[in-house]
Parts: C-alpha cells; structure tokens; sequence
C-alpha cells in the first residue's frame, strides 16, 4: 500500500481520557501508559495539556524527554502563553508537537468565546504561526467542527493550513455525529479547501451517542488520515474512540477500507489493562476486543462451530490483539527469572527495586493463592507501583470482626508520614466499618462516590480488584486495590485515593475541550 493508504493513530489516553473524572494520573504513571503506546508503535502520544497546572507540564516533559519512537503532542488553546508553555514542554522532544484550537460553531462563538468568526479566523492564524515559530509540527483543531458551519470550516482550515498548520483536526466534541453525514462532511472539505492538499485531515470522535468508532471509520472512508482515540475509549462523559477498535477494525476489515495502521495489535491488550489498573476504569467483560469475554463462547452450537474451525465464530485470532491461549500458570515454586520474563510477555518491563518490590508481592501472594495468573501479576505490578509513589498514608495493621447478629467492627493502624496512629470504628459491615476507621484518622472530608469491586479472576482465592472514588471541593480522585482480602484491598484503595488527594490539586485539563 502507498503512505496514502495508512491511517495515523493519535492516541490522547494522557489527555482526553485523563479528563474522565477521577482518571488523574500522576508523572510517573503517564510515562508507563505512553511507554506501553510506545510499545503498540503509536504514531502520535498526546501527553497533555501543559498549561492546565505544573504537574500536567511536568508530565508532558517527562514522556517527551523520554520517548523516542512516538511523536509527543501537548494541546494548546490558540493563545500565546499555552503554545509557549507547550513548546517549553515538548523542548527536548524526539519529535514533538503542538496542537492548537479554537472553537468554530455558531453556538461556542457567540456564548463561549463572544467572538465574531472574523476574530476566530485571525486568532486561529495567529496561533498556528506562533505555534510553527516555536516547533515544526503543529496541529490545528476546529472545536465543535461536528457543529460548525461547512462555509466557515473551510475559511479557516485554509488560511490555518497557509499559516503553517500540516494536521487539520474535525473533531465531533460532543457526540452529534451521525456516519453518513460525518463522512460528508470530511469529503466536503477535502473536496473544497484549495490547499487541502498540503495537510493530513484528522478525525477525533465522541462517543455520546455510541458512534465515536463508526463516525471514525466513516471518515476514514471519506478520507481522513489520522484518527484520534484513546484505550478502552476513555475520555469525558461517554468517552471516545477506542483505539482498539479503530485499529482491529482497520485490520480485520482492509478488504473494506484499504488502509492499514502500523500498530502491533499483539500489545493491544497489555496497554488495556495497564490503563485500566491505573485509572481504576474497569473493562466491562462484554467490551469488544479487550473484555474478558471477547473471545469466550458459550453456546454449544458456537463451541461446537469454534472447535471445529475457528473462524465460523471468531472474526479475529485472539493472539493477534495479546490474549494468550495457553496461560503460563505462576506459583509459589516459579523463580525471578520465569516471573520476569512473564512480565516482559505482558508488556511490563521492570528493573532493580521496582522488580524487586514486585517480586516480593508475588511470593506474598503466591503463599496466599495457589495459582497465579496473567490478570493477577497486572494487578500486582499496579499495586506495587502504586504503593511506590510517595504515601502520606499507609495502611500498617487491620484487625475485621464481623458475626451474625453483631455491629461489624474494624480495628487498623496506619502509618501517617513514618507515624504510627490507631483507631477503630463500627458500621454497616466490614467495609464501612474500615473506612469509617480509616476516617477517624485521617479526617479527609472527602465525599465517597463510588465503591467498585472486580474478582481479577475466577475462584473463592481470586483477587479482588477494588476501586474507590473520592471527591473533595470539586476535586475527584479515583484510588485502587488489590488483594485476596477483599476489606483488606478496599482500604488499601480508600488510601490510595487519600494519598492522591495530597498530590496538590489538579486544574481541569481543559475550560474548553477538543
């Protein structure tokens, strides 16, 4: 196939899914996830939005001083002080890039930004050469172009692409999309901008009417040549795009479309439960592609058909997106070396203390659960990096009684800063009378949104996964667990989400999102 025929992969997991509340991620767990993208030959990582707060800067910093395979993006508005800081950002990038926008509706005009389009145009203009003034690879993006006029759109996408712009962005911000109008709209402006030529035409969808994938692909038809997605389709409100969707889409399908992508599906998997475990979003079983019952059947006729030839089921091998079909079960007797390599097979990669550490937590865990499987050593390696972060809360003793008849009641003692503090509280049941302890203590004021509990795998030994949502003065965080002991994983999550409350506060990523 000719460059014409491939389609780039933009994946704003850092950014965009970083918006769905309580998916903040620190520095550190950002360059984990864009190392995993790395990995799966992303073509473009956008790492954040550089000027929303100092720790969203330094997390862009540190994945563009880091990776060298995947150009490393940071979103702007089209403004001087947020191109600059994003430039400042992306300084010692391999290669880096700006994308800048500002919105196009008629709507977003006239409420949003109290802008006459003229004003847009020429603040659009500006921004694009401010922004090639300071990197050679910038990205221009029409907020709200799924509700923008089309005589408007191609005024401004041309005179951003004479201005320097050599990615032209037509994102659906909110969801409207419908496929077939979608792709017209893509053909329309490629049909109509004179210099449409000189640009790649890039679609990033939302998923607020379940579209996001099909809008994509519909554009991709049409003749959009990059897509902007996120894994697992993380994102604001109903997220977006899932990348590996798109991607197996693209793959299974090229009959169809006749494109291709230069990801290596087999690490598809891996970066989906890495991002799950650090953004504490589990995968519904029923997801397609990455969920846990994306290649599992049932049915008799279905197993009967499977059994005898794979594909009267099955439209896409299971190894070809990372599942395994035979697991190398891992047990009390497997050494650092087979526990290494494994690891490695998973797409973690770790050394000197980080494999140490986690190391230690498998053997803990190996004398607890007679085997250990894939998902087990994910959780594990999560917990651990987890708890390497720095903790002004750490959970040192628990001590759970809970009968019949009785108040349940829970005793602990957590290490606060090296000092040790106990307490002990009543409650509904075990959990709350944890949390409730945990309070007594810590005295957050935080509110508990949300309390999640994922059996890791099958089994009474299973671990369990559990996922805690706190929110404080507007700030929400999620927090995470695993364990044999389900009380025990809980208040490790309820930790977990205190110590990121203690991380300064994050402002949102954007007032105005693409």
């Amino acid at each position: 196939m000719s460059s014409n025929d491939r389609v780039i992969i933009f994946d704003t997991t850092l950014r965009d899914g970083e918006q769905s509340p309580g998916a903040s991620m620190t520095g550190e767990e950002k360059l984990r996830i864009a190392r995993a993208l790395e990995r799966l030959k992303v073509d473009v990582i956008e790492a954040g939005f550089a000027i929303a707060s100092p720790g969203d800067f330094a997390g862009v910093k540190l994945v563009a001083d880091n990776i060298k395979d995947s150009t490393v993006c940071s979103l702007a508005r089209a403004v001087d002080a947020d191109i600059e800081r994003a430039a400042e950002a992306l300084a010692y990038a391999n290669s880096g890039r700006i994308h800048t926008f500002i919105a196009t509706s008629p709507i977003h005009m006239q409420y949003k930004l109290r802008m006459q389009p003229e004003q847009v145009i020429e603040q659009a203009v500006r921004a694009v050469k401010k922004a090639r003034s300071l990197c050679a690879d910038v990205e221009f993006s029409c907020e709200d172009a799924g509700r923008s006029e089309i005589d408007f759109l191609c005024r401004i996408i041309e005179a951003a692409i004479d201005a320097g712009a050599r990615t032209i962005n037509i994102p659906d911000t909110v969801g409207y999309a419908i496929p077939h109008q979608y792709a017209d709209t893509i053909r329309q402006l490629l049909e109509r901008i004179p210099n449409a030529d000189k640009a790649v035409f890039s679609v990033h969808c939302h998923n607020d009417l379940g579209l996001a994938v099909a809008n994509s692909l519909a554009a991709v038809v049409a003749g959009a040549r990059q897509v902007e997605c996120t894994i697992n389709g993380l994102g604001e409100r109903a997220g977006n795009a899932a990348l590996e969707e798109i991607v197996m889409a693209i793959k299974t399908r090229q009959d169809l479309l006749g494109v291709h992508t230069r990801i290596e599906t087999e690490h598809i998997l891996a970066a989906s439960r890495l991002v799950s475990g650090i953004t504490g979003f589990p995968v519904q079983p029923n997801k397609a592609i990455v969920g846990a019952n994306a290649f599992a059947h049932e049915s008799g006729i279905h197993q009967d058909g499977v059994l005898k030839h794979r594909e009267t089921y099955e439209i896409m091998s299971a190894q070809s997106v990372g599942w395994h079909a035979n697991k190398m079960v891992m047990g009390k007797h497997s050494g650092r070396a087979a526990f290494r390599s494994r690891l490695e097979e998973l797409g973690i990669v770790l050394e000197g203390e980080e494999l140490n550490a986690a190391f230690a937590r498998f053997k803990e865990l190996a004398d607890k659960k007679h085997e250990i499987f894939d998902e087990d050593l994910q959780a594990l390696v999560s917990d651990t990096l987890a708890e390497e972060a720095p903790e002004h809360y750490k959970l040192v003793s628990l001590e759970v009684a809970s009968k019949t008849g009785t108040t349940p009641e829970a005793r602990l003692v957590l290490s606060i800063d090296g000092a040790q503090r106990d307490a002990a509280a009543q409650g509904s049941g075990p959990v709350d009378a944890t949390f409730k302890a945990i309070e007594a203590i810590a005295a957050s004021d935080a509110t508990l949104q949300l309390y999640s509990v994922n059996a890791i795998t099958q089994g009474t030994d299973s671990q369990g996964e559990v996922t805690v949502r706190l929110e404080k003065g507007g700030r929400i965080v999620n927090g995470n667990g695993a364990d044999t002991d389900i009380v025990v994983a809980s208040a490790k999550a309820y930790l977990n989400a205190l110590n990121l409350m203690q991380v300064g506060a994050k402002a949102h990523p954007q007032v105005e999102g693409v």
